[in-house]
């Protein structure tokens, strides 16, 4: 009988001072903030494919180390999927004239991609190419050198 008791016993008390502890958390902190403003004026967004581009990895120098071959998605409200889909060629375009620019070739050989820079190129040209504040996020899903 002990070797039952002793188990539901600390069951019991690890439950009501886990729920104690909870709720006095809650208590101490309020309830949680509303949301911004600004949040709830942004619509509901849904995430676009912008297809797979293909980039030179260039060295700060100049030199070029090769290709890299990525995917892109943006996050976009809406009322913009259907826009954002219809402009990707201009999109592709922008981030070619783009990425020859900025040295993107990282690690020993140049090999390895700087994701934050081509990140950083890739949403400065979805900006010019749909406008500002129509992409809310810009997404690498895959970048392979080629």
């Amino acid at each position: 009988m002990k070797k039952v008791l002793l188990p539901l016993v600390l069951l019991l008390g690890g439950t009501a001072l886990g729920g104690g502890a909870a709720y006095g958390t809650a208590m101490l902190l309020g309830p949680p903030p509303e949301a911004s403003d600004e949040e709830q004026k942004l619509s509901p967004s849904q995430v676009v494919t912008a297809g797979t581009l293909m980039a030179p990895l260039v060295f700060a120098d100049g030199r070029m180390a090769g290709y890299v071959s990525f995917d892109v998605e943006l996050e976009v409200g809406n009322e913009n999927a259907d826009r954002i889909t219809s402009l990707r060629p201009l999109f592709a375009h922008e981030v070619n004239m783009r990425t020859y620019k900025v040295p993107l070739a990282a690690g020993p050989d140049g090999m390895i991609p700087d994701l934050y820079r081509l990140r950083e190129v890739v949403s400065e040209a979805a900006e010019a190419t749909y406008g500002e504040d129509v992409v809310r996020r810009t997404l690498i899903t895959k970048a392979i050198p080629a």
